[in-house]
């Protein structure tokens, strides 16, 4: 169905159908009911943001003392599933910033890694570094990418190289 003949049907409800089917939606999908929840609600955004971060965090490090699965996708979904909320930039870019950063942290603390790994957390980082870019917010999160930087030394695959590249490419020059 197009947006026009949504938009057309939609129009021919009246006030209280459209209420049931929002209702009905909002009951039905838990990503409605986070988006009116936002909507309704924009100052509880940065514990939104506290949510989404956590996701990723507990894919690489977990509560319990296991090695987390580091599953890309789920944190990278996290990551759409806030910006479907249209949250602040800076609070986007929070979220962002934080997948390579347990990446990096992630391969610190436990060694080496599969190639694979690495070039998805470079593309990650890349992504959050543009993003930073066209919003204005390098200088905020310098920091916290310096540290992606730092924890990326001592890898394989020329993963400390792509990192150190990357970071030259938007703060350095």
């Amino acid at each position: 169905m197009s947006k026009a003949a949504l938009k057309k049907e939609l129009q021919s409800l009246t006030k209280a159908q459209l209420t049931e089917q929002i209702l009905a939606l909002y009951d039905t999908f838990k990503p409605v009911k986070e988006y009116y929840e936002h909507y309704l609600n924009p100052q509880g955004e940065k514990e939104l943001m506290e949510k989404y971060k956590a996701i990723i965090v507990k894919e690489f490090f977990p509560k319990s003392n296991r090695i987390g699965q580091t599953r890309f996708s789920v944190a990278k979904k996290a990551i759409a599933d806030f910006r479907a909320l249209h949250p602040s930039p800076e609070l986007l870019a929070d979220v962002m910033v934080t997948l390579p950063e347990m990446a990096c942290q992630f391969t610190h603390e436990y060694g080496d890694m599969s190639e694979s790994f690495y070039i998805s957390a470079a593309n990650n980082f890349e992504a959050a570094l543009k993003f930073l870019e066209k919003e204005g917010l390098l200088s905020k999160f310098k920091s916290r990418c310096e540290n992606c930087v730092t924890n990326s030394q001592w890898c394989g695959y020329g993963f400390e190289d792509e990192m150190n590249d990357l970071f030259g490419e938007y703060y350095l020059e």
